[in-house]
């Protein structure tokens, strides 16, 4: 496996690849600051990422005593406690991924490249000469541009079949999957500000909420749900920092109990599969670029039209009772009449002067109703497309800090769920504010840091606070003030540092131990999807449990024989994947990416996935299932190396 990338999710990719499916990879990533081939002066952003990226990758890529792999080649290698040997990181130092750079790092040998540079040219411009140089190479490509990530898929797919015409599909998986980080890690991030809904993973256009619920009372059954996903940690506070992580010891959170298990664990909260949801195309109200009638014509000026209206009509009717015209010839009099077109009515009878004396004076109220509506007609199509402002009755919305990559992904799976949301954005050109302005979002312009920033979103009467920006000093910052003004304020952040956001989530939660609060990773969250595909697997989604991780991915039954033959009960492996969905469609008819919505994989015969599953039914080899697994759980079921007989 190769990983070339300049940011912290390329360590973690390679990280994952090596600790959990016990691949032997080779990491490409820029020289260190200042050393030769590194860049003079980079950017202050991109000198924060190359520094944690060396923070990470020295941990991956500890030395170890040489010993000569399968092939003969000499490569450092490590003894882990369970006596297993198992291959380190091999990490390569290249300012760019070069055509020689991939040669050197064994790309026509590898069995899948992984593309997660920041920059989408220079992922696709190695992706393309990775093609050339290893037609059977699977290919794991980070884009944001989800359009050009479709195009380029179908060309590096077809380039594949080109060159390789005789080979057999079954054995040669040359496949190119385009995955975003935003995309990955979106779910998490916005399930984590909805209150009630703590984690998001979408299906064939369905999403699996699964909530954390506190212990039950004494004498009280806590409820499972449609399943038990896992067991929270046993305490509330711990002040070495371990909670929620592996290092919790018995305390830790367990992924995947069994029942007898779940009985015991007393005193300890559970994390559920509640509801699906079905989450396909909504309708495109508050989406529509023109502006509604309400904000074209206020309530008051309707209210003076239809007054002018049945004046008119009025007139129409009295003139039809005192003059000798007929309907049709009285009613265009009294509109020549309103607008003052008419020839004076000298010398006609008395009840004809005194309507068209009645007629002008309508008229001149006529006038300004006019010159209203036209006013409030432009300034409603020109606030259509400018940036909302937030409503004084708002309540109970999530505060969104930070439109950038990460921001604008999270801004649109909120909308996707109806969640009121009022957006904080320094920079009026970034990349969200569009997207925020086409929805109708409103959005603060200013530092968040700055005082009167926050209150301006309404921060006081929010349910949320999402901190996103690039920046973790502000993020920490917008979060402590908030919590002065709603100390029992949901915060999730957004960190880049692991240490910091250990430190940042400890304080906060023994300063604040009835307020939930959260740090997130977007890299670890978006590093098992991104080595569940470079595996050649189908990876859905990633639900954060604590500081921990739980996959759900689709299997086929066929070729695995956990699976076939048996029922689900016995399908099931505690602590390792639990068999949570199975796909009812033909297999015919299946759409190859769950991920898809039923409208783009072009299925409308309501065929889908089955969520409550008989524990009794016997697993079929033409059957599809999708399993909530460990990350060492699903390595074990669909990794390369499986485990020696009798290991664990």
């Amino acid at each position: 496996m190769i990983v070339c990338g300049d940011d912290a999710l390329a360590a973690r990719l390679a990280a994952e690849l090596h600790e959990v499916y016990r691949e032997r990879v080779t990491l490409v990533v820029p020289p260190a600051p200042g050393a030769e081939g590194a860049p003079s002066s980079p950017t202050p952003g991109r000198a924060r990422a190359a520094t944690l990226l060396r923070r990470v990758t020295a941990a991956v890529t500890r030395p170890g005593p040489a010993a000569p792999d399968d092939t003969g080649v000499f490569a450092r290698r490590i003894d882990d406690s369970s006596g297993e040997i198992r291959l380190p990181v091999e990490e390569m130092a290249a300012a760019e991924a070069t055509q020689e750079v991939l040669r050197q790092a064994g790309v026509e040998q590898a069995t899948a490249l992984a593309l997660v540079y920041e920059d989408d040219e220079a992922n696709i411009r190695v992706a393309l000469a990775a093609r050339r140089l290893n037609p059977r190479l699977r290919l794991v490509i980070r884009l944001y541009n989800r359009k050009l990530g479709e195009h380029l898929a179908r060309l590096l797919d077809q380039a594949a079949a080109v060159a390789l015409p005789e080979a057999d599909r079954a054995t040669v998986d040359a496949a190119t999957t385009i995955l975003s980080d935003a995309d990955t890690a979106a779910p998490a991030l916005a399930a984590t500000a909805v209150a009630g809904t703590s984690k998001i993973v979408e299906a064939e256009g369905l999403l699996l909420r699964a909530v954390e619920r506190p212990p039950p009372g004494p004498g009280q059954l806590a409820d499972p749900g449609l399943c038990v996903l896992a067991l929270l940690s046993s305490t509330t506070n711990d002040p070495a920092g371990a909670e929620g992580s592996d290092s919790s010891g018995s305390r830790a959170p367990q992924l995947l109990p069994d029942e007898e298990t779940v009985a015991a664990a007393t005193g300890r909260g559970t994390m559920v599969l509640e509801t699906v949801a079905h989450a396909g195309p909504r309708p495109a109200r508050r989406v529509a670029s023109a502006a509604p009638l309400a904000e074209i014509f206020s309530r008051r000026l309707r209210w003076a039209v239809a007054g002018v209206v049945l004046a008119v009509l009025g007139l129409a009717v009295t003139s039809l009772f005192t003059t000798p015209d007929d309907p049709v010839h009285a009613t265009y009099l009294i509109v020549l009449d309103l607008f003052s077109i008419n020839e004076p009515a000298i010398g006609e009878p008395a009840p004809r002067q005194v309507l068209q004396l009645l007629s002008g004076l309508v008229g001149l109220a006529l006038l300004p109703i006019l010159v209203a509506g036209a006013l409030e007609a432009l300034g409603a199509f020109r606030g259509s497309s400018a940036l909302r402002r937030p409503s004084r009755a708002l309540s109970g919305h999530v505060v969104l800090l930070g439109l950038g990559k990460i921001g604008t992904r999270v801004l649109g799976r909120l909308k996707e769920l109806d969640i009121p949301v009022v957006c904080v954005e320094e920079d009026p050109e970034a990349r969200g504010v569009p997207l925020a302005r086409r929805l109708r979002v409103p959005v603060v312009l200013g530092d968040v840091t700055q005082e009167g920033v926050l209150e301006a979103a309404k921060i006081e009467r929010a349910g949320a606070l999402l901190a996103l920006t690039s920046s973790d000093t502000t993020n920490l910052e917008a979060a402590l003030y908030a919590r002065s003004l709603r100390p029992d304020l949901r915060v999730a952040l957004r960190l880049y540092d692991d240490d910091f956001a250990s430190a940042v989530y400890r304080t906060l939660r023994a300063a604040h131990p009835g307020a939930l609060t959260r740090s997130r990773s977007v890299s670890s969250l978006a590093a098992p999807a991104f080595a569940g595909a470079m595996m050649g697997r189908q990876i859905l989604g990633a639900m954060p449990v604590e500081r921990r991780v739980l996959l759900f991915a689709a299997v086929e039954v066929a070729g695995h024989a956990e699976f076939e033959g048996r029922t689900v009960a016995e399908a099931n492996r505690p602590g390792a994947w639990r068999v949570v969905a199975l796909d009812t469609s033909a297999p015919a008819d299946r759409h190859p990416d769950l991920t898809a919505r039923p409208a783009d994989a072009g299925r409308g015969d309501g065929a889908g996935l089955l969520w409550e599953l008989h524990p009794g039914y016997v697993l079929r080899p033409e059957d599809r299932v999708v399993l909530a697994a460990t990350r060492r759980g699903l390595a074990e079921l669909l990794g390369r190396h499986r485990p020696a007989p009798g290991a664990r």
